[in-house]
């Protein structure tokens, strides 16, 4: 019997978001966005994501016949760009510091901190 690890897609995290919380897992999710041009005659190419990187969806330019394309992260597509752009959501991890935090409070309500106690 198989047991299938169910990993949340994040689909509740809108594209036109920078970043935000996934309300399904609570994880932090940034959304990249990502076009494809010719370096020889900078036409624009579709872009799809294959294993996780942005590649054009045919190998060759249609323009001028190169193979090689460059690949640009953009903040937004605009109407022009948005049927060449592509997205990716990326979950980040945030590090946290490790340790224990106390405060001591006076009578006359000063507080002094104290140094943080490493774990």
């Amino acid at each position: 019997m198989f047991l299938f690890k169910s990993s949340c897609r994040h689909e509740k995290i809108s594209a036109d978001v920078k970043a935000g919380y996934c309300p399904d897992c609570g994880e932090y999710v940034e959304n990249h966005w990502f076009i494809t041009k010719c370096p020889c005659c900078g036409r624009k190419h579709k872009t799809i994501i294959k294993n996780g990187k942005a590649v054009p969806l045919f190998k060759i330019c249609e323009n001028c016949g190169c193979s090689d394309y460059v690949t640009e992260e953009i903040d937004f597509p605009d109407i022009v760009n948005i049927n060449y752009a592509a997205f990716t959501k990326t979950v980040v991890k945030f590090e946290e510091e490790q340790g224990v935090c106390a405060w001591l409070e006076n009578s006359t309500g000063k507080i002094n901190f104290l140094p943080l106690i490493s774990a």
